[in-house]
């Protein structure tokens, strides 16, 4: 082999790892004796019309369903199949964080404040939680935040799922009763044919007007910077 050959094959990329979360957090609390453990995530912080959903799960260490995942890396029908096995498996509660509380409170306190009622909501009280993000939560037991949670602790990929399943069926019924919008489409995120909608018929009660877009139809000014679901704020 040549030289050049030989420089072109070191050159190379070495495939990434593909990261998918696993259950070890949680199998190392239960060697400890800690147990149940919840895991917690949210659904709709960026949107600019729809509540915030969040979900807490806590999984049955023998009957964890296959193919669980970081929500935004499934397709619809995944993230569907997926929900109703966790649901006939695993301990689940969901609480909504309505625009109202959102435009008082602001988003990050709002989808705080859910997450905790989440997990309080459980059938069974845990007695730790992973919750996915930079930010504890007041939930009544020990708890731990994981940055990329959902992509890296089963339970809390598992409430993504269900977070995610919950808001969007809930905004596909909001599209029904509020046709032109395309809410069954874009979920309430802000792209083109959300902005059009809004442009030509205006903003409906679920609208969150804390969130600039929707203010300045109100001719208020609004210094809060929107945060999307990954944490980022939207580019202008």
């Amino acid at each position: 082999m040549s030289r050049t050959a030989a420089a072109k094959a070191q050159r190379l990329p070495i495939p990434e790892e593909i990261l998918r979360p696993t259950f070890r957090r949680e199998r190392r609390a239960l060697a400890r004796g800690v147990w149940p453990v919840a895991g917690c995530d949210e659904a709709g912080r960026g949107p600019l019309a729809g509540p915030v959903v969040a979900a807490a799960v806590i999984l049955d260490p023998e009957r964890i369903p296959r193919g669980l995942n970081d929500s935004k890396k499934l397709d619809a029908e995944e993230r569907e199949k997926l929900y109703l096995k966790i649901c006939a498996t695993a301990e689940v509660a969901v609480v909504f964080g309505s625009t109202d509380r959102i435009d008082r409170d602001n988003i990050l306190r709002a989808s705080l404040w859910a997450l905790a009622r989440a997990v309080k909501a459980l059938p069974v009280r845990p007695k730790l939680v992973f919750v996915d993000g930079r930010d504890r939560i007041d939930c009544g037991c020990d708890c731990e935040a994981v940055i990329s949670g959902d992509a890296l602790v089963t339970s809390i990929a598992a409430a993504s799922i269900v977070a995610k399943v919950t808001r969007d069926r809930l905004m596909m019924r909001l599209g029904l009763a509020h046709p032109g919008y395309g809410f069954e489409r874009h979920m309430g995120y802000s792209v083109p044919e959300h902005f059009h909608a809004l442009n030509r018929l205006g903003p409906t009660i679920h609208h969150r007007r804390s969130f600039a877009p929707v203010a300045a139809f109100y001719g208020e000014t609004v210094v809060e910077v929107t945060v999307t679901d990954t944490g980022l704020p939207l580019e202008p």
